[in-house]
C-alpha cells in the first residue's frame, strides 16, 4: 500500500496495491451475511440494499464446514460460488472464514478424539461450537484439508479478498482438557525445560510432595481436593493453552500463504488464555476484533460512577496495541443475546452510530455489522443484526444508511490515521494468566485500571494500552510521557530494568502495591518487596495487609491537602533513597503515619510508588501532581460525559478529534476557537450543544 496524492484536492489516501493489503482507498463499511440461512431469492435483494446503504464488503462461510464438505473427502462450493458470484455483481468485496470453529457432525461421531474436554475429562459433545480441541492429529489433519481446498478454490475469485481464520478462537471455553491435550503439553514443558529436574524447579513441585520423576507422570490440572491446582503449573497452563492456539491459527494461515498469496489474513475477538499480539506476529496481517459495547452495560463490576458502553474504549485500547489499524468484523447494531443466555437491551436511536465511531476513533479502518438479518434460528435468534426477521425497514437500517453515507464522504481521510496518547496503561498475559488463580493481587489489577481509565476518560487524556513483551524497547515506551503499570507481581528483572531505562530517560511511571516480588515461574523473590523494583522507587515495603471484609480501608492524607480513600490492601513504605519523597501517608489504622505514596527521582524522570489499590479520585490527584492536562485544553472545554479521541495520519499535516457524547442528555461544548466538524461541515465556535449519542470530527490543523 502506498500513499497517492489527488491533484485536484490535493488530499491523500491510500491505493490498494496488491491484495496482501486489506485497505483500499475507501473506507470499507460492510456486513456478516449468512447465504446458508436464507431462501436464494432473497440475496441479490439483500446485495442491492447493502449497496445502497453504502456497504461494500461481506463476510461468510465461518460456521459452513457442511456446506463445503457435507461428508468426509466430498467437496462442494456450489452454494457459495452463487453468493459470491452475486457479491461480486453488486459491488462487494468478500472476506472468507475457515470453518473450523464449527466441526461438522460426521467429524465428531466419527473422530471423537478431537473433543475438547473439562477439567474431569468430560467431553464437550456436538451441539453448539468451539467443541473442538487445538491438538488432536486429526483435527489438525482435516482442517488443513479443508483450509487447502477452500484456498485453491476461491484464490483467484475477484471479490475475495481476504480470510478470517476460524472465528473466535478461545471463546466459549478457554481451557482444554482432552487426552491429546495432555500429551501435547508434556511435549510442550520437554522443549521449554529440557528436563523433569528444571520442570521440578519451576514448578517448586518440593513442596507437598509433588516431585515428578516420569514424564508420564506429568498432566494438564486435574480436579484436587483443594480449589487449586499448584500455581506455577497453572500458570505454564495457560501458556501452552495460548501456544496451542497459535499453532493451530499458523496451521491454517500458512496454507493459506502458500495457495492463496494475493489474499490477506486475519481472524477476530480477543479471548483469554490467548497471546493476540503473539497471534498476530505468527499467524496473521492484521487483527479483527469484534466489538459489541452493550456487553459493558450488562456486567456489575465497574464500581461507582461506571463509564458503561463507553468502558468498551478500554478494550479498543487494547486491541489497538496488537494492530495500531485493525478490522472490527462484527460491530453491535441491535439488541444482543442468545436463546440460553446474554440478555442486551437494544441500542437507542444514535447509539449503532456512535458506536460505530467509536471503533473508528480507536483505529479501526474497517467496520462491519453483526449481522445483516437476525437469524430466525438457532443459539442467537436474539443477537439482531441490522434488520429484523421481517426483512422491512427500521431504525437500524436507516441510522446504517447514514453512516455509510458519512464515511463515503470523509472515511478515505482517516485511513492509516493512528490514535494519539501520551500515557500508556501497562499489562502482560504472565501477569493476567497467573492472577486468575492468585487472589492476592490478581483481582487488583483490572479494578485500578478501570478507575485510572475513568479518570483519564472524565479529563479527556487519550491513553493507550500497551503490553510489555519480551521483544519490548525502551523506544515503544519512550512515546508516553506517563506509564501507569497498577499491580505486576510478576516481575522479570529484565522488565525491570526497562522501566529503569525509560524513567532515567524521562518518563513518568506509576505503580501499586503487591509489585514485583514474582519471578517468571511465579515464585517469590528472596527480597524485600517490590524486588528488582525497589531501587527504581526508592522504597522497601516494610510489612502489608490486606483489607478485611470487615475492615474500613485506610485513609491517606496527602501532603498536598486532602484525604482520600485507599482500597483493598496496604503495602506499608519505607523510603530507602535520599532521591525519595514521600507524597501521601495513611492516617488510619496501625499503620497511621507511615508512607502511603512515594516519589522518586531517577535520572531525568521519576517513578510513583503508591501502597494500595487505586480510585478515580487518587488517580485524578496523580494526574494533578503530575502535571498532566487534555490535549483539547486550548480548543475547548468538554464536559465528562463527552469521550475525547485523537487520530492522526503519519504523512499529513493534520489531525482528527473525536468527540463522542455517550450521554443520554445534551451536553455543552465551549469551543474556544473556530473548528470544522467534517460529519456536518459545519464550523463550531463557543457554545455548542451535542445531543445525546451525537459524534464530531473536529479537524485539526
Amino acid at each position: 500500500m502506498k500513499y497517492v496524492c489527488n491533484p485536484i484536492n490535493m488530499e491523500y489516501k491510500y491505493q490498494f496495491v496488491d491484495g496482501r493489503n486489506w485497505r483500499t482507498e475507501q473506507f470499507r463499511l460492510g456486513a456478516c451475511y449468512y447465504p446458508e440461512h436464507w431462501p436464494e431469492l432473497l440475496w441479490e435483494d439483500d446485495f442491492k440494499r447493502m449497496k445502497e446503504l453504502g456497504f461494500s464488503v461481506v463476510r461468510m462461510a465461518e460456521f459452513a464446514w457442511s456446506i463445503f464438505e457435507p461428508e468426509e473427502g466430498r467437496f462442494e462450493f456450489g452454494l457459495f460460488d452463487r453468493a459470491i458470484d452475486l457479491a461480486h455483481k453488486h459491488g462487494m468485496l468478500v472476506i472468507l472464514g475457515t470453518p473450523t470453529a464449527t466441526p461438522p457432525a460426521w467429524l465428531t461421531a466419527k473422530y471423537p478424539e478431537s473433543l475438547n474436554a473439562k477439567q474431569d475429562g468430560t467431553l464437550y459433545r456436538h451441539g453448539h461450537r468451539r467443541h473442538y480441541n487445538y491438538n488432536a492429529p486429526v483435527y489438525r489433519t482435516l482442517s488443513a484439508r479443508i483450509v487447502a481446498q477452500l484456498a485453491e478454490h476461491y484464490r483467484d475469485h475477484p471479490a475475495v479478498v481476504g480470510w478470517q481464520i476460524d472465528n473466535e478462537f478461545n471463546c466459549e471455553v478457554n481451557t482444554f482438557y482432552s487426552e491429546a491435550d495432555h500429551a501435547a503439553f508434556r511435549i510442550w514443558l520437554q522443549e521449554k525445560y529440557g528436563s523433569l529436574h528444571a520442570l521440578n524447579q519451576a514448578w517448586g513441585s518440593v513442596f507437598w510432595n509433588q516431585t515428578y520423576t516420569d514424564w508420564s507422570q506429568v498432566f494438564l490440572s486435574r480436579p484436587t481436593p483443594g480449589r487449586s491446582a499448584n500455581p506455577h503449573l497453572a500458570l505454564d497452563e495457560k501458556r501452552f493453552f495460548s501456544d496451542s492456539a497459535i499453532s493451530y491459527a499458523q496451521l491454517q494461515s500458512d496454507i493459506l500463504r502458500e495457495k492463496a498469496p494475493k489474499q490477506w489474513i486475519t481472524t477476530n475477538g480477543m479471548f483469554g488464555h490467548l497471546d493476540s499480539h503473539q497471534l498476530t506476529d505468527d499467524a496473521l496481517d492484521m487483527f479483527a476484533y469484534d466489538s459489541y459495547p452493550n456487553f459493558s452495560t450488562i456486567q456489575p463490576d465497574q464500581g461507582e460512577r461506571p463509564l458503561l458502553d463507553r468502558k468498551w474504549s478500554l478494550n479498543l485500547s487494547a486491541v489497538r496495541d496488537v494492530s495500531p489499524n485493525f478490522i472490527v468484523m462484527e460491530q453491535q447494531s441491535g439488541p444482543g443475546g442468545s436463546a440460553g443466555h446474554t440478555k442486551m437491551p437494544a441500542p437507542k436511536p444514535g447509539q449503532m452510530r456512535l458506536w460505530t465511531y467509536q471503533s473508528i476513533a480507536h483505529g479501526a479502518d474497517m467496520v462491519l455489522y453483526f449481522r445483516w438479518r437476525t437469524a430466525t434460528m438457532g443459539t442467537e435468534m436474539y443477537w439482531h443484526g441490522i434488520n429484523d426477521y421481517h426483512n422491512r425497514p427500521n431504525r437500524r437500517v436507516e441510522e446504517a444508511g447514514r453512516i455509510g453515507s458519512e464515511l463515503q464522504r470523509i472515511g478515505g481521510a482517516l485511513l492509516g490515521s493512528t490514535y494519539q496518547a501520551e500515557v500508556g496503561i501497562l499489562k502482560d498475559y504472565d501477569n493476567e494468566w497467573d492472577g486468575e488463580l492468585d487472589v492476592w493481587y490478581g483481582p487488583l489489577a483490572g479494578k485500578s485500571v478501570l478507575e485510572w481509565y475513568k479518570a483519564l476518560q472524565r479529563r479527556h487524556i487519550p491513553a493507550d494500552t500497551k503490553y510489555i513483551r519480551s521483544s519490548t524497547t525502551v523506544e515503544d515506551l519512550t512515546k508516553y510521557r506517563v506509564l501507569v503499570y497498577p499491580h505486576p507481581a510478576i516481575m522479570p528483572e529484565s522488565t525491570a530494568a526497562l522501566l529503569k531505562q525509560y524513567v532515567e530517560g524521562g518518563g513518568t511511571l506509576v505503580l501499586g502495591c503487591r509489585s514485583g516480588y514474582k519471578d517468571m515461574t511465579g515464585q517469590c523473590y528472596m527480597l524485600p518487596f517490590p524486588g528488582p523494583l525497589a531501587d527504581l522507587c526508592g522504597i522497601e515495603v516494610e510489612d502489608f495487609t490486606l483489607i478485611g471484609p470487615m475492615q474500613q480501608a485506610p485513609d491517606i492524607q496527602w501532603e498536598a491537602g486532602g484525604v482520600l480513600k485507599g482500597d483493598a490492601f496496604a503495602d506499608i513504605l519505607c523510603v530507602t533513597s535520599g532521591s525519595a519523597e514521600v507524597l501521601a501517608s495513611y492516617a488510619s489504622d496501625y499503620y497511621t503515619g507511615k508512607p502511603a505514596l512515594v516519589r522518586c527521582k531517577r535520572g531525568e524522570g521519576s517513578s510513583y510508588y503508591y501502597g494500595s489499590v487505586f480510585t478515580e479520585a487518587v488517580a485524578g490527584a496523580l494526574l494533578d501532581e503530575i502535571g498532566l492536562a487534555s490535549p483539547a485544553a486550548e480548543w475547548a472545554e468538554l464536559p465528562e460525559d463527552v469521550e475525547l479521541a485523537i487520530r492522526m495520519p503519519e504523512e499529513m499535516h493534520k489531525s482528527y478529534a473525536f468527540l463522542m457524547n455517550y450521554a443520554h442528555t445534551e451536553q455543552t461544548v465551549t469551543f474556544r476557537v473556530p473548528k470544522r466538524d467534517l460529519l456536518t461541515d459545519a464550523v463550531l465556535h463557543g457554545v455548542y450543544g451535542m445531543q445525546p449519542f451525537e459524534v464530531c470530527v473536529i479537524e485539526l490543523l
